[in-house]
């Protein structure tokens, strides 16, 4: 039985997942209704999947060693507790992450076995440029995608989907979070 993989980013409406500008965490967007979403995505049990770079931009963000971690929401320190694997041919074993694991390879076939092995749904937040690769190779069931109420024009850095290919997207949920954040839960085709 193959589980589902969940590729789960967070973007403006031009499409940016980050930015250089003096825009807030979360574009400055977030209430109440968001964080206790995000809570409830995480509370499932579900293996985390991420590229090296973006375990090593989470670790230096989250890991044991970053400042205040008493500060953090909720569901990321829970994104933190859940099992990971971090797909990287160049990270050593010593993962500054409660329960990660590097697995080398291409990520298509590590996340192809992992489908097929894993008990539990898989689910990357971040890793936009290995989310691309393994939805060129048909291995993302959905897309979330959080977007939020900014254009990023000037500042906006990391295109989500830069370079990726043609996709139709099919809705699956939808709703709206604080009275203008909406989440998007959308199955990807190849168009055709």
């Amino acid at each position: 039985m193959t589980t589902t993989y969940t590729v789960d980013v967070f973007s403006t409406l031009d499409g940016f997942g980050t930015t250089s500008g003096n825009w807030a965490g979360y574009w400055g967007k977030q209430g109440p209704e968001l964080l206790d979403r995000r809570q409830a995505l995480y509370e499932e049990e579900q293996r985390m999947v991420f590229g090296g770079n973006t375990y090593r931009t989470f670790a230096q963000m989250l890991g044991a060693s970053s400042p205040e971690p008493e500060t953090r929401d909720r569901w990321v320190t829970r994104l933190r507790s859940l099992p990971a694997t971090v797909v990287s041919n160049t990270l050593d074993e010593h993962l500054d992450w409660p329960d990660a694991t590097v697995e080398r390879g291409d990520a298509v076939d590590v996340v192809a076995r992992l489908k097929e092995e894993s008990a539990v749904p898989l689910r990357s937040h971040g890793s936009l440029s290995m989310n691309r690769a393994l939805m060129a190779a048909g291995l993302v069931d959905r897309v979330q995608v959080t977007l939020f109420p900014a254009i990023t024009g000037e500042t906006g850095r990391d295109p989500i989907f830069r370079g990726a290919s043609d996709y139709d997207l099919e809705l699956l949920e939808s709703r709206t979070l604080d009275n203008h954040i909406q989440e998007l839960i959308y199955r990807p085709t190849l168009h055709a």
